[in-house]
C-alpha cells in the first residue's frame, strides 16, 4: 500500500505522470527496489523531491541538509556507529532538545536511541537520501578531523624539516582540495606571494579567503598537482591545462586545473566538479511566475534554437537542466554532448567531450543526426563550426539547446554574428535567449532591514518600484557569518518574435534590438534583480556586485 500511496502523491504533486508511474514500476519489477528510489533513477524526480513527499506521506516536517549546516554540538553528543546503525543523523540542539533526521518515517528505533542519549524525546525531520548520506559522511570525518589541526601540524613539521617533500606535500595538496570539498567552492585559487602562498576559495561566486602557507611549500604543491594531472612538471614558464579525479568519502570529484606563471612562481587554479548535482525544477530556480511558464512554453516547441547565456559559474546548465525535464523524455528523443556531463537523466542519450579522440561539440552535433533526434543539447557554443551546426539542425525541423557566453540577451546575437553565422539564418532560427547571473540570498536566520538613502529610492522609482527598506544579513552561525544562504537566479528573457527577426536580419544596432524587446515586456535583468531586492530575497550590495 506504501508505494501506492507514495505514487499517488507524486502524481497529485504533478511531479510524475501516468506514463513515468508505468515505467517505473516496470523498472521496479526488475530490479526490486523501492518505487521511490526508482523514479529518482530515472530522472522524473530528484532525491529532494523524493523526501518532501515522503515527508508530506508521514506527516512531518522536511528539511533540506545542503541549505542547513549540522551542528558540531550535536555530532559530539551521538557516536558515529550509533547514527550510521540507526539511520539517523544528528542536526542541532535547541533548548536543550535535539532535532535529528531521518530517510524513513517510520525510524522509531532512531527516536528511541535519542530519547534515551539525551533524555528528552527529539524533534524529527525528514531529510532527502542523498544529502542524508553526505551530510552525515561529511560531519563526522571534520569533526575528527579538523581541517584547521591538520594543517597546523603540517605546518609545524615544515618548519621544523625546512624542507616541504614527501608525505607532508601530499598531505597538504590533499587538505587544500578537501577544504574546498567542505566549504562548497566550485574553485581553488593557489596563488605565491614574496613571503607566502595564498589560498582563495570561490563559494557561491565570491572568492573568500582560506589559508596562509609557508612560501617553502610552493613548488611541492604545485609539482603535486602536476603531477596529478599528468602536467610536464619541469614546464615553469607557459601555461598548463590538465585534470584529474579526486575521491573523497566515497564520491569522485573531477578537477579541472589550470597553471599560469606569474613573477613569484606558478599560479593554480582548480575548478571542483562534484559530478551529478541535484536535479531542479524550473520554478524552484527563482524565475518569477510569468517567466516560468514562458520558459515552459519555449521547451515544448518543435524546432528551434534557444541559448542560455551568461558568463562561467552563473547556472546555465542548471538551468538548462531544469528546462529539459519539461520535456517529455518517454515521446521525444533528447541526445547530448557536454563538457562534461554534470547531471544524469536517465531516459536521455548523453556523451562527453573527449578532445584526445576528437570528440568535440562540433563533431559530436554533425553526427547526432544519425540518432533520429527530436531535442539536441549542445553543452556550449564556443566556436564556428558548432554555432553553424547548431542553427542548421534547428532549420531542419529540431529543437536545439546550448549555452553561450555573453553579459545579456541581446549581445548574445552579437556573439553569434562573430562566430560568422548568416544573419538570416540567426533571424529564422533563434526562438529564444535567456540570459542569467546568481545572486546570493539572505541568510533567513540573521535578516534584518535598513533605510534606503535617496539616490537608491530613485534607482527604483525609475523602475517603478515603490520601496523605502531593504534587507540585509547581519552574519550568523548558521551562515558562517557571511549573511547569505543559497543562491537564486536573476535574469532575462529575449523572446524572438517577427518583428525581432527583421530587426536582426536588418542589422540594427543592439540597442535598437533591447528598446524593442523591452517594449514588448521583457523585463531586463538589472529590474528583475531589484524586484528582488524589493521581495527581500537578495541584498542592494548582492544586485550591485551581480548586476552592476
Amino acid at each position: 500500500m506504501a508505494i501506492i500511496k507514495i505514487g499517488a502523491i507524486l502524481q497529485s504533486k504533478n511531479l510524475v505522470n501516468e506514463n513515468q508511474l508505468q515505467i517505473a514500476l516496470v523498472q521496479q519489477q526488475i530490479t526490486g527496489e523501492l518505487l521511490g528510489n526508482t523514479v529518482v533513477k530515472l530522472g522524473f524526480i530528484s532525491s529532494k523531491e523524493l523526501g518532501q513527499a515522503l515527508a508530506e506521506q508521514a506527516g512531518v516536517d522536511y528539511m533540506d541538509l545542503s541549505q542547513y549546516p549540522v551542528s558540531e554540538e550535536a555530532l559530539k553528543m551521538i557516536p558515529k556507529e550509533v547514527a550510521e546503525s540507526t539511520s539517523f543523523i544528528p542536526i542541532e540542539i535547541t533548548d536543550g532538545r535535539m532535532s535529528i533526521g531521518v530517510i524513513d518515517p517510520s525510524n522509531i528505533i532512531a527516536i528511541d536511541k535519542v530519547t534515551s542519549l539525551t533524555k528528552s524525546q527529539p524533534k524529527v525531520y525528514m531529510v532527502d537520501p542523498d544529502n542524508f548520506r553526505e551530510s552525515l559522511e561529511k560531519g563526522y570525518f571534520f569533526l575528527e578531523n579538523p581541517i584547521q589541526q591538520s594543517r597546523e601540524k603540517i605546518i609545524a613539521e615544515i618548519k621544523e624539516t625546512k624542507t616541504a617533500g614527501g608525505p607532508a606535500v601530499t598531505s597538504l595538496t590533499d587538505l587544500i582540495v578537501i577544504d574546498g570539498i567542505r566549504r562548497n567552492a566550485t574553485d581553488i585559487h593557489i596563488s605565491p606571494s614574496s613571503d607566502i602562498i595564498h589560498i582563495f576559495y570561490r563559494i557561491d561566486g565570491v572568492l573568500q579567503y582560506g589559508h596562509g602557507l609557508p612560501r617553502i611549500a610552493h613548488a611541492g604543491i604545485i609539482s603535486r598537482i602536476k603531477i596529478l594531472s599528468k602536467l610536464d612538471i619541469a614546464e615553469t614558464r607557459l601555461p598548463q591545462d590538465g585534470s584529474f579525479s579526486f575521491e573523497f568519502l566515497r564520491k569522485g570529484y573531477d578537477i579541472r586545473v589550470s597553471t599560469v606563471p606569474t613573477i613569484y612562481g606558478e599560479n593554480a587554479v582548480m575548478r571542483i566538479l562534484a559530478g551529478t548535482g541535484p536535479l531542479l525544477r524550473i520554478d524552484k530556480l527563482g524565475f518569477d511566475e510569468h517567466n516560468v511558464k514562458t520558459i515552459k512554453k519555449l521547451f515544448q516547441k518543435p524546432y528551434g534554437v534557444i541559448l542560455i547565456a551568461g558568463p562561467t559559474g552563473s547556472g546555465k546548465t542548471t538551468t538548462l537542466y531544469a528546462a529539459l525535464r519539461e520535456i517529455n523524455l518517454l515521446e521525444r528523443n533528447v541526445i547530448t554532448v557536454e563538457d562534461p556531463v554534470e547531471y544524469k537523466l536517465s531516459l536521455a542519450k548523453q556523451t562527453q567531450v573527449n578532445e584526445k579522440t576528437g570528440y568535440n561539440f562540433a563533431f559530436a552535433a554533425r553526427n547526432f543526426m544519425r540518432q533520429d533526434p527530436d531535442v539536441m543539447l549542445i553543452g556550449e557554443i564556443r566556436d564556428e563550426e558548432t554555432a553553424k551546426i547548431a542553427i542548421r539542425t534547428s532549420i531542419t525541423g529540431h529543437l536545439v539547446l546550448s549555452t553561450i557566453h555573453s553579459n545579456d540577451a541581446v549581445t548574445s546575437i552579437s556573439r553569434l554574428l562573430d562566430l560568422k553565422v548568416d544573419k538570416f539564418l540567426v533571424s529564422s532560427s533563434l526562438l529564444a535567449i535567456i540570459a542569467q547571473r546568481l545572486a546570493r540570498k539572505i541568510c533567513p536566520f540573521c535578516k534584518t532591514d535598513h533605510i534606503l538613502h535617496d539616490e537608491q529610492r530613485s534607482l527604483f522609482k525609475e523602475c517603478g518600484i515603490q520601496i523605502d527598506k531593504a534587507y540585509r544579513g547581519t552574519g550568523c552561525s548558521k551562515c558562517n557569518g557571511s549573511g547569505y544562504s543559497g543562491r537564486t537566479v536573476i535574469g532575462e528573457i529575449l523572446l524572438i518574435d517577427d518583428e525581432l527577426k527583421d530587426l536582426i536580419y536588418a542589422d540594427v544596432p543592439i540597442t535598437a534590438i533591447q528598446a524593442a524587446a523591452i517594449r514588448k515586456g521583457m523585463i531586463p535583468m538589472k529590474e528583475n534583480g531589484m524586484l528582488k531586492v524589493a521581495q527581500g530575497v537578495i541584498s542592494m550590495d548582492e544586485l550591485l556586485r551581480v548586476a552592476g
